[in-house]
């Protein structure tokens, strides 16, 4: 009978490779993620004068911005952001690379025509979306609805459009990158299950209803969280497009970091929110697994 330290021995010979060829990638992470990670928190705890930290103040930073006045709304509004983005952005590559995945020609083309948006920087992207919705006679949409008889409206300067026209800008930008992952997924699908539902007279609705969506159901959920922890660390957007306007309407928890940080070089406060941030993205991954597991049980 082997004793358990030759086995365990035996078993780190086996994986010794594994574990080399892993090594650059831990290191690296480790590098760019953990230490960024645990240095914020630190910081995070204390005072300082511009980089340099001065004096412990432990949870002084956290209560500051959470009685900040721009805080519970900026928490807020990137909920709503998020919200918005699983009515607008979750769906609409899902619905493009069924209708992509069920034609017959072309295929490559639409492929192509999809992903380009993605190509665009972001920046030239929120610039041009901005160009779009920019209120007033000047704004294309505008120019394009006063062609039609119809009078300039607000765009990004009602409270009530401003973060739905932000997400769709976000969805026309990523929507066709998630379609191509979604539509791999399709084409791994045996065909001989589509063939086997057309010969039982199946419709093109009960063939998504029973085949597709329950094939790309673990993708789906997967890229669901992705998309959620992307949307939930938006800044940019906002931030070019209305500045957190009109009135705090736009503002995103992300720009609360910018503005901490560049603007008023708080960088403990900064690191705080970024935190806060981290930790709300993690219990939400945790819960999101749970929940998950519990329904494959």
């Amino acid at each position: 009978m082997a004793k358990p330290g030759a086995i365990g021995l035996t078993t780190l010979r086996k994986n010794l490779p594994g574990w080399l060829m892993m090594l650059p990638s831990v290191i690296l992470f480790a590098f760019f993620v953990w230490e960024p990670l645990l240095a914020a928190v630190q910081i995070s705890l204390y005072q300082s004068k511009g980089m340099r930290l001065e004096r412990f103040v432990g949870l002084k930073n956290y209560i500051d911005v959470f009685h900040h006045p721009d805080f519970w709304p900026a928490m807020r509004n990137t909920c709503v952001y998020t919200l918005w983005s699983l009515v607008i952005g979750f769906l609409v590559p899902i619905v493009m690379a069924i209708l992509i995945n069920e034609i017959r020609r072309a295929k490559s083309l639409f492929k192509i025509g999809i992903y380009l948006p993605n190509i665009v920087p972001g920046m030239a992207t929120v610039l041009m979306w901005g160009f779009i919705f920019r209120p007033g006679n000047t704004g294309i949409l505008n120019i394009i609805l006063h062609s039609a008889g119809i009078g300039p409206q607000p765009w990004l300067t009602n409270p009530h459009w401003t973060i739905p026209l932000i997400v769709l800008t976000l969805t026309w930008k990523g929507a066709g990158a998630t379609a191509l992952l979604y539509i791999a997924g399709l084409q791994g699908i045996d065909p001989e299950l589509y063939e086997a539902a057309i010969i039982d007279g199946a419709g093109i609705w009960k063939r998504i209803r029973h085949i597709t969506v329950p094939n790309i159901y673990n993708l789906a959920r997967t890229l669901l969280i992705l998309q959620i922890i992307a949307v939930f660390q938006i800044l940019y957007e906002p931030l070019v497009m209305t500045n957190g306007g009109p009135n705090n309407a736009s503002v995103s928890i992300m720009q609360l970091v910018f503005r901490y940080a560049f603007e008023r070089f708080d960088y403990p406060k900064a690191s705080a929110v970024s935190v806060i941030i981290s930790v709300i993205l993690i219990l939400l991954t945790l819960a999101y697994t749970k929940l998950n597991k519990e329904k494959d049980m």
